[in-house]
């Protein structure tokens, strides 16, 4: 299964996300959709990947995994961002109801 800002592979194993971040924000949040991406609001300036490194905690304890089972694959100085998530327990509908 698939939406245009997600995408699950290698049978599930593998989530990829496609993120719109909104840096700077009063506090970190999803936001809904932003085009083909899931608009994240952070609450962290970008400067030294501090939104960064917010924005990778927000989602490892959303879908509720490790630090190692996170990687910002593409984006690490954009606001357009692709983030895999390893084994998510959690289907990532669950992130916009």
């Amino acid at each position: 299964m698939s939406a245009l800002w997600y995408t699950l592979k290698e049978d599930g194993h593998k989530l990829v996300l496609n993120l719109h971040i909104q840096p700077n924000a009063s506090k970190t949040e999803i936001a809904g959709l932003h085009g083909d991406a899931l608009k994240v609001k952070v609450a962290a300036p970008p400067a030294d990947h501090q939104a960064n490194d917010k924005l990778l905690e927000f989602l490892r304890k959303s879908f509720k995994v490790s630090k190692s089972q996170v990687v910002l694959k593409h984006g690490e100085h954009s606001r357009q961002k692709v983030v895999e998530i390893l084994d998510p327990p959690i289907a990532p509908e669950t992130l916009l109801a």
